[in-house]
């Protein structure tokens, strides 16, 4: 598939990204829906196991990432037998993964929770969380490599298919194994943790009895099994690495910001995972723009036209930022009406206290909407040292505001959700310099 530079091209592309890489917030949505109705106690728990999942799945969402720059790349230059090659080279290295993600979570994650949470009930409503959870990371990363190819390829559209099955499975599992209802036994955050499992493995079987009908994807011979080839996992892990570590970095700050925020007590807990649930769903537009402007970037490249990165980069964030506002203003302005359908029960205090918070989330997403696309299009270009350079820098600075402003100053919760401000027009401001420099112009993958 040739690319463009029309709207109308970025827009094809992005919006079936849009839903399909955001699988893992669907699901973290779907359980923090259920538990909200559970109980304030399995609220708060979610909100933190499930930044510490969602940190665990980006460590495979970032060398799928790179495999989708390489594949992007190589479909750019035209050469179907590379896309084969770097496609398989990224499964084999996503499932060694796959393995050593699931021990930690199995035999290291009580030690580790440790160090950050106070409360018992809290620590043991997580482990309680990951015991059937830490399962599913075999199915998420098989298929993040899956969504790698068919996005590098350009080939989006069955991802608005997989995310429908993966999340309509996950909503009637989750309200059964939860809740106890069907004969379903009522298992609570366990119950969660199952059913997302579950779901992701489903989702993952659908999409692969597409890949085998998928006329399309024929002539890149996928039923051949090319051999283990440690030259090209080499260069997958050397493009990709940065990435992970910015996915670290960027969680991890994040998992770190829950952490202090459980410090101040379940209630100022709870009402971080409302808000968190609202950045998720709120940020889904970014997420598919971002993914979307990354394999075009590559791909120009590819084809020799990097004329086209930076126009492209500029259409993408624009319109990145319309839909993120379009869907945001009236979440942040009626949020007691907006939230009410996922939300809503007599006791609407929750909803009502996390006002201040959303208007800073507004303010977020604005920047998070424009930076985020142009930081994936600098990823796009294979700077991706250069990316983990900024955002570690970035980070610093946003876990020591953190600490001073929720430990020392206890200024409260609106002034430590304002780091998200101060961290994304740092990142803005250097990746629109890097771009602009041309740098660039010399990196190849």
């Amino acid at each position: 598939m040739r690319l463009s530079t029309s709207y109308r091209q970025i827009f094809s592309i992005s919006l079936p990204i849009m839903l399909g890489s955001a699988a893992q917030n669907i699901i973290a949505l779907t359980d923090s829906v259920f538990l909200y109705y559970l109980g304030e106690a399995d609220f708060a728990a979610i909100g933190f196991v499930g930044v510490f999942y969602l940190t665990v799945t980006a460590i495979g969402y970032g060398f799928s990432k790179g495999g989708q720059i390489i594949i992007a790349r190589r479909m750019g230059g035209r050469q179907p037998d590379e896309v084969r090659r770097a496609f398989y080279s990224m499964l084999y290295f996503e499932l060694a993964l796959a393995v050593v993600m699931f021990l930690f979570m199995q035999y290291g994650c009580e030690s580790f929770f440790k160090l950050f949470i106070d409360s018992p009930l809290i620590l043991e409503k997580s482990l309680e969380f990951l015991e059937y959870r830490s399962w599913g990371i075999f199915a998420s990363f098989a298929g993040v490599a899956l969504i790698a190819l068919y996005t590098g390829i350009a080939r989006t559209s069955f991802l608005l298919v997989e995310v429908f099955v993966l999340a309509g499975v996950n909503i009637l599992l989750g309200f059964g194994l939860i809740f106890g209802y069907w004969g379903l036994p009522a298992m609570g955050m366990a119950g969660a943790g199952l059913a997302s499992t579950i779901a992701e493995f489903i989702g993952l079987a659908v999409f692969l009895i597409y890949m085998f009908f998928d006329k399309g994807i024929r002539p890149f011979k996928m039923l051949q099994l090319p051999k283990l080839e440690i030259k090209e996992i080499k260069n997958l892990f050397q493009l990709s690495l940065p990435i992970v570590a910015q996915a670290i970095v960027g969680l991890g700050s994040w998992f770190f910001f829950f952490g202090l925020v459980e410090n101040m007590g379940e209630r100022a807990l709870a009402i971080s995972n409302l808000v968190r649930m609202v950045y998720l769903i709120l940020s889904i537009p970014s997420w598919g723009f971002a993914s979307g402007v990354n394999t075009m970037v590559s791909n120009f490249i590819g084809a020799s036209k990097r004329a086209a990165v930076v126009p492209i980069i500029w259409k993408t964030a624009k319109m990145c930022w319309a839909v993120t506002m379009v869907i945001s203003l009236p979440v942040v302005i009626f949020p007691q009406t907006m939230l009410y359908p996922l939300l809503g029960k007599e006791d609407m205090s929750l909803i009502v206290e996390s006002q201040p918070v959303l208007w800073i989330l507004l303010g977020i997403l604005s920047l998070f909407s424009i930076a985020s696309v142009y930081f994936n299009g600098l990823s796009g270009t294979g700077a991706t040292m250069v990316g983990l350079k900024v955002q570690a820098v970035g980070v610093l600075f946003y876990v020591v505001y953190i600490y001073l402003v929720v430990e020392v100053m206890q200024a409260g919760l609106v002034w430590a959700w304002a780091a998200e401000l101060f961290y994304w027009v740092f990142i803005f401001g250097y990746t629109l310099w890097y771009l602009r420099s041309k740098e660039w112009h010399r990196l190849s993958c």
